[in-house]
């Protein structure tokens, strides 16, 4: 990383004060006027950039964004900065990093750094989820401005019918008229099924949607139910203290304005349900998993726990970590949300984790790499010795107790 601690020592010497003479980004033959790194790193010679760009032997265009990434690490990101020059993070990681972050007010882009303490397990969508979470945070006028613009460019389009008699639809909706409207095809293609429609899914499918279509035409709307909402509740001393403007549709932030959008529709019904404290752990006998239970695994572990996996948590099997035959209790301390293929792999194969702590699994492979899966993502640990074959389940240290 020597390049990278050069770049960073060049841009200390060659400071401009003002932004005349400042080296700029360019989109094209377009001059954006935005420095090439965001607020808070220095502004550096626009002259002096075209010579260290020629050392380096890049492009122009692609030597003053690359330059531009460095200065974005080093000054609004030290801790991603800190992880390349130790050798724990990719150059090419951390820039994506800062291409993201650069048009965040600082407070936002330190939010990222914060929260991006080991970067290898973060893949591109989690990212742009932090990334969206922070403008909310600390800059929800931005966020509000940038919905409210997307939210123009919605629309819904039916093609002209082709030579076999279809037509292509394509739209861009509000994210919960789409799931509205998925859920609704989910159901009455399932029911077609039932019928005796032995057309495959997609093709049910796309019946489903002309059924409503057709349906519509002899609806009471103004008798019909409008859209119902869970709001899953979370009281913490953080919220207690001061106010959070960041909710969640599935693992998505989203704005609270947004949120007071949704319930506002007409025909709107609500219902608010209080989630249990996410540390609680209150066992049954029963091999069977109460629906309570599922929902604050649910709530505490997002997604299946297998390394790199993002199968949403609600789609999973909840797997018992110690075997229920063995004694292991159906409590959310021993349950993991693992996915169909993932639960058959810790089943049948030599795939084995353990939990380090309640929402923390260090996973062996059958050729014996390790690998960390937490709220934070996936990180590969060191090669485990071929005699080290941990059985499923077993905890490094105790649980917490009951």
């Amino acid at each position: 990383m020597r390049e990278w601690a050069g770049i960073v020592e060049w841009a200390a010497g060659n400071v401009v004060l003002g932004s005349e003479g400042a080296a700029t980004i360019r989109d094209g033959f377009v001059d954006t006027g935005l420095p090439i790194a965001g607020e808070g790193a220095p502004l550096v010679s626009e002259f002096a950039l075209m010579e260290l760009v020629a050392v380096l032997g890049r492009s122009p265009d692609g030597g003053r964004v690359y330059v531009g990434r460095v200065l974005e690490c080093a000054w609004r990101l030290p801790q991603v900065y800190a992880s390349v020059v130790a050798g724990r993070l990719a150059p090419w990681r951390a820039e994506r990093i800062a291409e993201a972050t650069r048009p965040l007010c600082p407070d936002a882009a330190a939010f990222v750094d914060r929260q991006l303490f080991n970067a290898t397990g973060v893949g591109w969508a989690q990212l742009e989820r932090l990334i969206a979470e922070a403008v909310i945070r600390f800059d929800p006028e931005q966020y509000e401005a940038e919905r409210a613009a997307a939210s123009d460019h919605r629309y819904v389009e039916v093609g002209a019918p082709d030579a076999n008699g279809l037509v292509s639809i394509d739209g861009l909706l509000d994210a919960a008229d789409g799931r509205d409207l998925d859920q609704a095809i989910s159901r009455r293609a399932t029911l077609l099924g039932r019928l005796g429609n032995e057309a495959s899914l997609d093709v049910r499918r796309s019946q489903a949607l002309g059924d409503l279509a057709r349906n519509d035409l002899t609806l009471d709307l103004e008798g019909a139910p409008g859209r119902k909402a869970v709001l899953n509740v979370h009281i913490t001393d953080a919220t207690l203290v001061g106010a959070n403007p960041v909710g969640r549709w599935d693992q998505q932030p989203v704005s609270a304005e947004q949120i007071r959008e949704w319930l506002s529709q007409p025909g709107m019904s609500v219902t608010v349900r209080p989630v249990i404290d996410l540390a609680d752990h209150v066992p049954v006998t029963a091999y069977e998993i109460p629906d309570r239970h599922r929902q604050q695994i649910e709530l505490r572990d997002h997604t299946c726990r297998f390394p790199y996996c993002t199968r949403a948590a609600m789609r999973c099997d909840l797997d018992h970590a110690t075997p229920h035959g063995q004694g292991g209790p159906t409590c959310p301390c021993n349950l993991v949300p693992l996915c169909r293929r993932h639960h058959r792999a810790k089943t049948h194969s030599q795939w084995r984790y353990q939990v380090t702590k309640i929402g923390t699994y260090v996973w062996r492979s059958p050729a014996g790499f390790r690998f960390e899966v937490s709220h934070r993502g996936t990180h590969p640990q060191e090669h485990a010795d071929s005699d080290d074959d941990p059985e499923p389940g077993v905890y490094r240290q105790p649980p917490d107790t009951h």
